[in-house]
């Protein structure tokens, strides 16, 4: 539990954040699975066991089955990152293999479940688990020791909703006044969407990029412990999570995955609640890999409305592109983006072109001079499908 002062002052109240990113594993999941897998019945364990997973329940499967000497089976995703597939490796070594199957969490559970009801395998569920659920309570009881004063408020990411559960039955229990937070990605709201419609609801289509908390569908168990016991749900944009991942980084050094950073994205949403407050904040993972990082600064760009795509007509003439930077582009203005086809049959050509900004205020001149100049084609910020066309 580690004192933030950047926080602490940019929302005049005492944060804490809690690194469950320097776990052995750089993530909270060792603390439900290794609860559940000393759990099992010995004959379970001999065996063999099964989990599938999006990367870090899989870390803490792999690194329990190691330590204890069990054979384990790993189902992951096809777009896990690859920096987790590999660190699943890493920590299970021998004892762990791996079956990458499906699109999502929920398509790889599916697979690892059939598996399990084929062989008769024991199955270490991520987080619709009372044991598991138990081992990540694990962190309330620190909190509530660690703290040099009671909380007032705890931020949590849910994904699955077993972090939340464990925390919510502990704090309210033992610490009753503290108000539990819980937060979500806004492409992902699983148990938001579930409190709303007053049952566990499955979502058709969920946003990936915070795949630490990206689930369709959020445990049985954590819905009931979250209706009956959460102070509130939020959610934060997924470009507000990118921003938040470059500040730990460029500010503290603090190498953050999506769904670490995303707890502490939410804090903004409760800056006047917080005020003068004892706030603790999960930190829950750093498994992030480094190849997502330009998609991360774009993310986080798009979001501060600092970039912005637009369909440029650029007429069939010599020099038209010099007019462009020249009476359109501001001083401070940079393509970072340009793909240009000339059409021999048309007075104008279509461009795709990406404009960063300095600062946002910038938008509304730049867009000015584009239509007056003539060269406005469409803008493509607002359209959903931009950024998948865009990275591919």
């Amino acid at each position: 539990m580690q004192y933030n002062n950047r926080l602490s002052d940019v929302f005049s109240s005492s944060v804490f954040l809690k690194r469950e990113d320097q776990q052995q594993v750089r993530s909270f999941k060792i603390r439900g699975a290794y609860n559940k897998i000393n759990a099992l019945d010995p004959k379970e364990l001999n065996k063999g066991i099964v989990c599938a997973s999006a990367g870090n329940h899989a870390q803490g499967f792999a690194f329990s089955c190691n330590q204890l000497k069990i054979k384990g089976i790993v189902y992951m995703p096809i777009p896990t990152p690859n920096q987790k597939v590999e660190q699943v490796k890493m920590f299970g070594g021998p004892y762990v293999s791996i079956v990458l199957i499906g699109d999502t969490y929920d398509d790889s559970q599916q697979a690892a479940l059939a598996h399990c009801k084929k062989d008769g395998l024991a199955f270490v569920h991520p987080f619709d688990d009372v044991d598991v659920i138990e081992g990540q309570a694990t962190i309330a009881i620190e909190l509530i020791k660690q703290a040099n004063k009671p909380l007032d408020y705890v931020f949590v990411p849910i994904g699955g909703g077993g972090l939340i559960s464990g925390i919510l039955t502990v704090f309210k229990a033992l610490s009753p006044n503290t108000k539990i937070i819980g937060v979500e990605p806004l492409g992902a709201p699983s148990m938001k969407i579930s409190l709303e419609n007053k049952k566990n609801t499955r979502l058709q289509k969920i946003d990936k990029f915070v795949d630490g908390a990206a689930v369709q569908q959020v445990g049985n168990l954590s819905y009931e412990i979250c209706e009956e016991h959460l102070d509130d749900c939020i959610t934060v944009a997924e470009g507000r999570i990118c921003q938040e991942i470059l500040d730990l980084y460029n500010k503290e050094g603090i190498v953050a995955e999506p769904a670490g950073a995303l707890a502490i994205a939410a804090l903004d949403q409760y800056a006047s609640t917080i005020k003068g407050k004892q706030v603790a904040v999960i930190l829950c993972g750093g498994n992030n890999d480094i190849t997502r990082t330009p998609e991360i600064e774009e993310r986080a760009l798009l979001y501060a409305q600092l970039k912005h795509y637009f369909i440029v007509r650029f007429p069939q003439r010599a020099g038209a592109l010099k007019d462009f930077v020249t009476h359109v582009l501001g001083p401070n203005d940079d393509i970072t983006h340009f793909e240009f086809s000339k059409k021999s049959n048309q007075h104008f050509a279509p461009a795709v072109v990406g404009v960063e900004l300095k600062k946002e205020a910038d938008f509304v001149p730049l867009m000015e001079r584009m239509k007056t100049q003539g060269f406005f084609g469409e803008y493509l910020n607002d359209k959903p499908d931009l950024f998948d066309f865009l990275k591919n």
